[in-house]
């Protein structure tokens, strides 16, 4: 119990880390390049799934 108590401590405190420097640090981006990303992050998100399906019925 005590090392789980540890890592979730640990956890929280490096994202607690990582949302302070991206609040401070991050850069607004502009509408052409969100749209970019996100048509990258949907194709990423379908292979993903397409993989997770052949995983399932091919190797259980």
């Amino acid at each position: 119990m005590g090392n789980l108590l540890f890592i979730l401590i640990c956890l929280f405190a490096v994202l607690a880390l990582v949302v302070w420097f991206a609040e401070r640090y991050a850069k607004p981006l502009e509408k052409a390049q969100q749209a970019r990303l996100s048509r990258i992050i949907i194709v990423l998100i379908m292979l993903l799934l397409v993989g997770r399906l052949l995983d399932y019925y091919l190797f259980t």
